[in-house]
């Protein structure tokens, strides 16, 4: 049995967005098809993100320095403490599904703040003497992603960071398998929505099996 996060990062639903419905299509279909597995949908739009703020950096300050998390203050502690929450499910998982929008070039605000939040040396990765080094190998991820207009290939693939971002963290984190199904040119080339995402719906099903 494995541990699956299925992260999600649009304020939209399934009706309203190709990445949502594409993301649907792939998660109902791993569950048919790993009905053994426990699957968790994380909303980042519904959960509780902190930011990285003075009350999470002075908390960890009076930790490390050995005092109690009943030393902390009230918002200290509760920041802290989610945010080892964060990072204790997202270890603790086998597989992960991101979902999100290509937003300015790059992804959602929400998706880099939870980043951050699992981005903790000692959890997802460690400093050596040789450099940091990932903690989570072994694990799987794939970033479904949909974009207005075409990045893949031509002269706007230089401006493409979302999945670069998530393909860089993935392999900070020591995730060396990481796949993508990118559904992109609605916006550039509207009559063709249909098509484009039929073939995302299909790639979806198809990978969801084997994932």
């Amino acid at each position: 049995m494995a541990n699956v996060l299925y992260i999600t990062a649009h304020p939209l639903a399934e009706d309203e967005s190709l990445s949502m419905a594409v993301g649907k299509e792939f998660i109902d279909v791993y569950k048919q098809t790993h009905p053994e597995d426990d699957v968790v949908h994380l909303d980042l739009y519904q959960a509780d993100i902190p930011y990285l703020d003075a009350d999470v950096f002075n908390g960890w300050k009076k930790l490390r320095s050995h005092s109690s998390i009943q030393d902390l203050s009230t918002d200290e502690r509760l920041k802290v403490g989610r945010l080892a929450e964060l990072g204790g499910q997202f270890v603790l998982a086998d597989k992960y599904i991101f979902v999100t929008p290509m937003w300015n070039f790059s992804v959602p605000a929400i998706m880099k703040t939870y980043i951050d939040a699992i981005t903790v040396s000692g959890k997802t990765f460690t400093y050596t003497k040789e450099g940091a080094q990932g903690l989570l190998k072994g694990k799987k991820a794939i970033h479904i992603q949909s974009r207005g207009d075409v990045y893949s290939e031509g002269p706007e693939m230089a401006r493409e960071m979302g999945h670069r971002y998530l393909e860089i963290m993935m392999d900070f984190f020591g995730i060396e398998a990481f796949e993508s199904i990118i559904i992109e040119g609605q916006v550039k080339f509207p009559d063709q929505i249909p098509q484009i995402k039929e073939k995302a719906l299909q790639k979806a099903h198809s990978m969801a099996k084997t994932f």
